[in-house]
């Protein structure tokens, strides 16, 4: 996607009013395109010049079709999804109406509107389920859809492979065939991303994280935003002539390349805010159990209050299993090199936006979650521990 071969190119983001799409949009725009965010949320902050907000939900295919009216879209960047994380995970129905209906109407437009080329957000965890890998690569074949522990990850494995299938269909208007590609990047982070990052700092403001889980050994991956808009703009640009289609019909993995324990990855992050980090570390089975918990408790009385559970079970495996990939595809075909990026960045978003502890002070009101974690913990705890019975055979 040279901007000095096509300045006036237009490109689609579904889901464009989130953080990562607004980021991916904006970088768009500063080479040269017009952009087009398309998501059911207006985006937080202002337009900039050359980019245009559609409202509109890819679960319609009117609405869909009405983002593409009157202009030919060069590429489109398919990022909307739903259910990644939290209670969201529990709404079975809804993540299957963005995920694979959404993505199935996008596909749709696609080829009816002739656009060339379609980029696909994915997720390590269309391969990843629990199990350890470690330096994995493309040519892992994708988890059965009967072992992904949430629907999520399980939509999303159905959707990439249509995305994937559908490379090379023939397009209904104008010549030519769509191609597609479908990146699978790490738990995304940076400055004001509003969905994981909040969370957490919720959790160490409320006092609720004082213990950390499994492995001290476990890795894990992360990709700054930065790297992956680049990884997306490399991947659009992959599917052109110009670089002979090298990336029609594949998938990669993105990261920051650098793998990690989970819970020091966030150190700098506790304690830039002035907290304590927990020197407490507990089994994986239990948290896991504990997670189970939690799930049953939503499902028994999310429909009178929907609480955001504690954690889910695939938060638990993929915060404390290791799992990692290599990047050489993706450095060898898109071009791609991380760039270094820490937390400092974050720490300081955080702090600008009124978050962190004063000195002396104490977060009030959190005693009584402490007393509910400890009670849940003990449940789990009795649950988890063999019976005197078992014990005695």
């Amino acid at each position: 996607m040279d901007s000095r071969k096509s300045p006036k190119e237009t490109v689609l983001i579904t889901g464009g009013g989130g953080y990562f799409g607004f980021r991916l949009g904006c970088a768009l725009n500063q080479k040269g395109f017009h952009v087009i965010l398309f998501d059911i949320k207006s985006p937080a902050h202002p337009l900039p010049e050359g980019v245009k907000f559609i409202h509109g939900d890819v679960r319609h295919l009117c609405d869909v079709e009405k983002a593409f009216q009157d202009v030919d879209v060069a590429c489109v960047f398919h990022i909307a999804s739903y259910g990644m994380s939290g209670r969201e995970q529990l709404n079975r129905s809804l993540i299957e109406e963005v995920n694979v209906g959404g993505t199935d109407h996008i596909l749709q437009v696609c080829r009816r509107r002739g656009v060339p080329r379609l980029v696909y957000t994915s997720t390590f965890n269309v391969i990843f389920g629990g199990q350890v890998i470690r330096n994995g690569d493309e040519s892992l074949p994708y988890l059965p859809l009967h072992l992904h522990p949430d629907h999520y990850s399980r939509t999303k494995s159905i959707a990439e492979k249509k995305v994937l299938e559908a490379n090379g269909a023939t397009l209904v208007r104008g010549d030519g065939v769509l191609r597609t590609c479908a990146l699978r990047p790490a738990g995304i982070y940076g400055p004001g991303e509003q969905r994981h990052l909040p969370r957490i700092v919720s959790y160490i403001e409320r006092g609720l994280f004082k213990f950390v889980y499994g492995d001290p050994g476990s890795l894990v991956e992360f990709v700054h935003v930065d790297n992956l808009v680049q990884a997306h703009i490399l991947a659009s640009e992959a599917l052109t002539a110009a670089k002979g289609h090298v990336a029609s019909g594949q998938p990669y993995f993105i990261s920051d390349g650098r793998p990690v324990n989970n819970f020091e990855f966030l150190r700098p992050l506790v304690e830039g805010l002035g907290y304590r980090f927990p020197s407490i570390r507990l089994p994986l089975t239990l948290i896991y159990c504990f997670a189970f918990l939690t799930e049953m408790a939503h499902f028994l009385f999310g429909r009178v209050y929907n609480f955001q559970p504690f954690l889910t079970r695939t938060e638990v495996y993929k915060t404390g299993v290791t799992h990692y990939f290599s990047l050489e595809k993706a450095k060898k075909e898109l071009g791609y090199e991380a760039q270094p990026f820490d937390l400092q960045e974050v720490v300081d978003w955080f702090k600008a936006h009124g978050h962190g502890r004063s000195p002396g002070g104490h977060a009030s009101g959190c005693l009584v979650w402490d007393g509910l974690t400890v009670f849940l913990l003990v449940i789990v705890v009795l649950i988890w521990l063999p019976s005197p019975v078992a014990r005695s055979l």
